[in-house]
């Protein structure tokens, strides 16, 4: 695994905002950052930041469009990190000017100072039905197909998934989290913190090989963190956009 990026104290860190038209908050967030009147030195997106954002189907640009532009217009002030996540992936094409990870790049080995800190949106570590589905769903041929039903029914696929999605309930407890995050992860990597997002937990864990930050998720509550400063005891702190 190579190091892929510098962590930069100030830097906003932002996951699972799961943002469409039916939950705007983010939009008001991202409109912050560009006007400056919120300033981070860096803007990591951990994944899930849309609900629906795929690569290949255009119309899921056309319901984010502003968002993405927000985001590309931030891209050309501040470094703009991107992990994909299982709601938006295949963002390459989308966001020219930001550091885009698929999932098969993740977790990614970032730096803060002499920390070793991994970074991933979540749904690494899978079980094999998991793995080849999201394997499938990301390949240009499957989401031409997809495209191509959707556009056929007027756009059906992709609304009625927003419509699901809208209501599900981003702030239930994980019960189990530590004993399911161990099983998963300790013993396989080495560094100081390990970073995720996707299970909407919003709690640390600390275990003999590294500390693990579950994020809280942006879409409850509009929760994001800040890295703080390395004099501080902790790495990141809570703040909520209102």
């Amino acid at each position: 695994m190579s190091h892929k990026i510098e962590i930069l104290e100030g830097a906003f860190v932002v996951s699972d905002a799961h943002y469409s038209h039916q939950r705007p908050v983010f939009l008001n967030f991202l409109r912050d950052i560009h006007s400056k009147k919120l300033l981070p030195t860096q803007l990591i997106l951990m994944g899930d930041i849309f609900d629906t954002l795929f690569g290949g189907v255009p119309y899921t640009f056309k319901i984010n469009e502003e968002a993405i532009n927000l985001i590309n217009k931030i891209s050309m002030d501040i470094e703009v990190v991107y992990l994909e996540g299982n709601h938006d992936f295949n963002l390459k094409n989308i966001f020219v000017n930001a550091k885009i990870f698929p999932i098969s790049q993740q977790p990614v080995l970032a730096k803060y100072d002499t920390k070793n800190i991994l970074l991933a949106h979540g749904d690494i570590e899978s079980n094999l039905i998991y793995k080849l589905y999201a394997y499938v769903i990301r390949r240009p041929m499957i989401l031409s197909v997809l495209n191509m039903i959707n556009s056929i029914l007027s756009n059906f696929i992709i609304k009625k998934l927003d419509n699901y999605l809208s209501k599900k309930d981003d702030c239930k407890e994980f019960i189990g989290l530590k004993k399911f995050i161990s099983d998963r992860l300790v013993g396989k990597y080495d560094c100081e913190y390990f970073i995720e997002g996707h299970f909407h937990q919003n709690k640390t864990i600390e275990f003999e090989d590294f500390i693990y930050i579950n994020l809280g998720v942006f879409a409850c509550n509009q929760r994001y963190f800040i890295v703080k400063s390395l004099k501080e005891a902790e790495l990141l702190q809570e703040k909520s956009f209102s």
